[in-house]
């Protein structure tokens, strides 16, 4: 396929392959198995197989590896690795890259399956995580050291939005030889080029904006041909964490609108974030494409010109409070997921990030009124007047 090509371009035609019947629209290879031609055939794809050639569906299929290859022309990688959620694609490239003794720096701010994956469950097999501010560059210095293996962090954190300097922790972690793991799912891989400013490897839970609709779960891991095969397919397959081709094949259809969406998605995140910033009962606003936001310029910069398509209000109050603006919505819904075509809205102290200790969520600005809006595809001034509303009701 042609490198040329714009982003919506490689949305809609990128890693195709048809069958014999030169469908048109992707088709979709319900099949647990292949049939060889011949014991001699089997044995020569069990010792080396090509791209287009399949044994078993936990280790590749050719509506998957469709997806795979659409997504990773999208993120300027060349290959990546479909996986059956966004926390198997994280415990994936962590497990398959880690050993007792290695070392990991990671941002503090970062969702509880990942903080619970690197300290509890790697913590027991012998691999040392120290957590710092993202957004302190002094902190990554002084926490990198020739023994760090790889570098952990949200490029936009979860929930409160803090822009990591992708760049310049990449020159950073470099430097010392490690590798560079960004999760990119708030981000985007619209809005963000993490590989062209330094990631090695790229995550993203397609549950969210790439799927864009609440209708399955995926994960997928972008990095060079070396690691992805080499390092990440020869743990998932044995693992068990393939994404099924269903999953796959409703991953192309949400890629084919990807585009249109989030930009969509953000414009109307802007026009809430002005609207709604400095109303009487909103403690704080918090929106990168805001110049309030204390990393406005860097996520101007890093996400080309896009704050995303979340923002995050802090009602003033507490939990009470935020519930009763929760509880007085008509339009946006009281769910866990983000990325949607549906406005969604997330208390994350009780619910996405509750079990973290109240001094961790202190520390990282989870405070009991703090609510989570991820923007869907609704229209701007009928999200705005259903959160002015909900807010004038306390």
């Amino acid at each position: 396929m042609s490198t040329d090509w714009k982003t919506r371009t490689k949305l809609v035609h990128e890693g195709v392959r048809r069958s014999q019947f030169n469908e048109m629209s992707e088709a979709i290879f319900l099949t647990q198995g292949f049939v060889y031609d011949s014991a001699e055939q089997a044995e020569a794809r069990f010792i080396n197989s090509d791209p287009n050639e399949f044994i078993y569906a936990r280790y590749g299929n050719p509506t998957t590896r469709t997806f795979e290859e659409r997504v990773a022309a999208l993120e300027g990688t060349e290959d990546a690795f479909a996986c059956a959620s966004g926390m198997a694609a994280v415990n994936g490239v962590l497990t398959s890259l880690l050993k007792a003794g290695d070392h990991i720096v990671a941002a503090r701010a970062l969702f509880g399956s990942c903080i619970y994956l690197m300290s509890d469950v790697l913590g027991r097999y012998g691999v040392k995580v120290t957590y710092v501010d993202g957004t302190d560059l002094n902190a990554w210095r002084e926490a990198v050291t020739e023994e760090t293996k790889l570098v952990f962090f949200e490029s936009v954190s979860n929930p409160t939005l803090e822009v990591i300097d992708i760049r310049a922790v990449a020159e950073i972690a470099h430097a010392k030889g490690a590798l560079v793991v960004v999760d990119n799912v708030f981000a985007t891989p619209v809005f963000s080029d993490a590989v062209a400013q330094g990631a090695d490897i790229v995550v993203y839970s397609t549950t969210k904006h790439i799927d864009g609709q609440g209708r399955a779960l995926g994960g997928i891991i972008c990095s060079t041909s070396e690691i992805i095969r080499g390092k990440i397919e020869p743990y998932m397959k044995h693992a068990g964490a393939a994404m099924s081709p269903h999953t796959a094949w409703l991953m192309i259809g949400g890629l084919v609108t990807l585009d249109l969406r989030c930009r969509a998605m953000a414009d109307s995140a802007l026009a809430i974030a002005r609207a709604l910033e400095g109303h009487p009962n909103v403690e704080r606003l918090i929106y990168p494409g805001l110049e309030s936001h204390a990393q406005h310029a860097l996520s101007m910069e890093q996400m080309n010109g896009s704050g995303g398509t979340l923002i995050a209000i802090d009602v003033k109050g507490g939990k009470d409070a935020a519930f009763k603006v929760l509880n007085a919505l008509t339009i946006a819904k009281i769910s866990n997921n983000l990325g949607d075509a549906k406005s969604i809205a997330t208390h994350p102290a009780t619910t996405t990030h509750q079990r973290l200790p109240e001094d961790q969520k202190a520390l990282l600005g989870i405070t009991p009124g703090l609510l989570r809006i991820s923007i869907g595809l609704e229209d701007k001034d009928d999200l705005i007047a259903d959160f002015k509303a909900a807010l004038d009701a306390l």
